[in-house]
This record gives C-alpha cells, structure tokens and sequence, in this order.
C-alpha cells in the first residue's frame, strides 16, 4: 500500500507535558509514512533537550531563540522541513502541542486529500480534552466566514455534542490551525503564514489565501482529535480579542466596504466580547488584556494597526 509522505510541526512553548502526551499519541498512529519536527519557541526552561533526550531519532527538534507566537513558530518548523527533510513530503500537518490524536486520524486526513486533487486543506474533528468530564463534545468541525456578523469567522459545531449533521465530510471556508493539514505544494504556491498574528488569525487568513489559489478546504469528521481548549492563551498571557489585528484583518482580506461596516458596529463587538469574557472566563486578567489592547486600538498606538 502506498503511503504519502506526511511532516509533522509540532509547536512547543513551556508545554513540556502537554508536548509529551502529544508526541506518544501521534507515535501510536497506524500511518506508515511520517516524521516529527518539534519547534521549541523560546521556552524558558531546557524542553528542547529533554525533548530530544527523550524521543531521541524518532524526532527532529528546531529552536527559537523567542516566542515568536503561532504563525511564525510554525513558519520555523515549515522553512525547516522545505530546506532539510528529504525526500521532500507530499503533506505537513501543523498542530498546537497540547492535542492527542485518534489512531486513525491522518489515513483519513490522507485518504481524503488524495481523492480529490483540488483540495488545500484538511483538517479533523476537534473534540473538548475535558469538557465537564465528557470527551465527546466538538469544540470545531471546520469554520464558517461571514464578514456581514459582528465576528467574521467562527467554529461550526463548537460546545455540541456530536450529532448527525457533524458526521458529514464538507467543504468549509477555514480550518483552525490548532491542527490541519496542508499539501506541500499549496505551501508553495500560497507561501507561510503571516508572522504579524501571534496567536490567533493566522490560519483564518491563510485558509482565505489558499481559497484565493482555487483549493478547497475540507473538513474530514471520520479523523478524530482532542484539544486541551486554552491552554496556549493562557500561557502567553495574550486575549485573542485583540481589536488592532481583527480589523487590520478584516482590512486585509475584506472591501472597503465591509471593512467601514466592521467599524460601525464597533460598540456592539466590543460589548459582545465583555460579556463573553464576564460569561464564560470571569477571569480578571484576561479582561484587562482585552481592555488594554481596546485602548490601544482606539488611540491608534499599535503601530501594526497604523502600517498597513
């Protein structure tokens, strides 16, 4: 049986045993034909090399000398694979550390993405790791963009249990990259994420990039994943409702048009995200995140926003 060549980056950042519980699910899987590059981004401690130490051959590891958040720690792990792994591979998955796989999930992933030549982009379903003690509630079956809603993307599927209608392979219009799969020449010809976004967004727009090239983004639900939901944020002390890089997003890959009609319903965004923050965080410090990256944005001071 023939077994395209699959790359895996994996992003670590202090995740140290996250990172473990992750490498030993993805070295349980049935699919023949893989390999693991492990990007350490900066971790403050010696993960690296207990890494290495550790998993020794059946691992590479890529070090930076900083986080440089998820868009650019995964562009290390993809530069490194491109420029040194051969034979080059047909697939590279990208996935966040904290996630453990289904022993099946990348033949599926596979078996879809060489059955239709157009496709881009796969990605599996992603269940909670712990959603009030229950393993079977999907935090996302793919993503929908609608730039006519006060938030332009979501997750379909997030916080239901998995019905029916979750159990249907579908074209969507984006794939969190908390793990999905891209064919080596997409990347290519789309090129790497963008290391303006530090977690967050960028595969938003990456997907919207690869549907520009004319591929198809495809949500496979018979490959099954578990995702320890906030973890990474939690750990970066960031707020993924950063006014500054939403809209420069929007202004990015949106008209004009919608871009103004973004602004105009500001205050209704900015009122949806407090509640959302006071209903399901009721955490202090990540509400003064999101309150301070507002000021930033309403007082034009972050110069990402300003150079366009």
């Amino acid at each position: 049986m023939y077994y395209p060549k699959v790359s895996f980056v994996v992003l670590n950042w202090n995740g140290f045993e996250d990172t473990v519980e992750c490498l030993e699910s993805l070295q349980k899987i049935a699919y023949k034909n893989y390999e693991i590059v492990v990007v350490d981004n900066g971790s403050d401690g010696d993960d690296a090399v207990i890494l290495q130490t550790r998993f020794g051959a059946s691992i590479y590891v890529v070090v930076n000398d900083n986080n440089y958040g998820a868009a650019e720690g995964y562009n290390s792990g993809l530069r490194y694979i491109l420029a040194n792994l051969q034979p080059r591979p047909d697939y590279i998955v990208v996935m966040n550390n904290d996630l453990i796989v289904d022993g099946h999930f990348l033949s599926e992933l596979v078996n879809v993405a060489e059955a239709d030549k157009d496709i881009g982009i796969v990605g599996p379903k992603i269940y909670y790791y712990d959603y009030k003690g229950r393993k079977d509630i999907i935090w996302s079956a793919g993503g929908k963009i609608n730039p006519w809603l006060p938030h332009v993307y979501h997750h379909i599927g997030e916080n239901h249990p998995d019905l029916p209608k979750y159990q249907k392979l579908t074209t969507v219009d984006w794939i969190t990259a908390a793990l999905f799969m891209v064919k080596t020449d997409v990347i290519e010809k789309v090129g790497f994420f963008n290391s303006m976004y530090f977690l967050g967004l960028e595969d938003t727009e990456y997907c919207l990039k690869v549907r520009e090239h004319g591929f198809k983004i495809v949500y496979v639900p018979a490959a099954k994943v578990w995702h320890k939901v906030g973890v990474s944020i939690r750990k970066a002390n960031k707020s993924y409702a950063d006014p500054s890089l939403y809209y420069r997003f929007i202004k990015r890959n949106f008209s004009r048009f919608i871009y103004i009609y973004q602004l105009l319903i500001l205050p209704f965004v900015i009122s949806y995200w407090g509640v959302l923050y006071l209903i399901r965080h009721r955490d202090k410090r990540r509400m003064m995140i999101f309150l301070r990256n507002f000021a930033n944005f309403i007082l034009r001071r972050d110069a990402r926003f300003l150079n366009n």
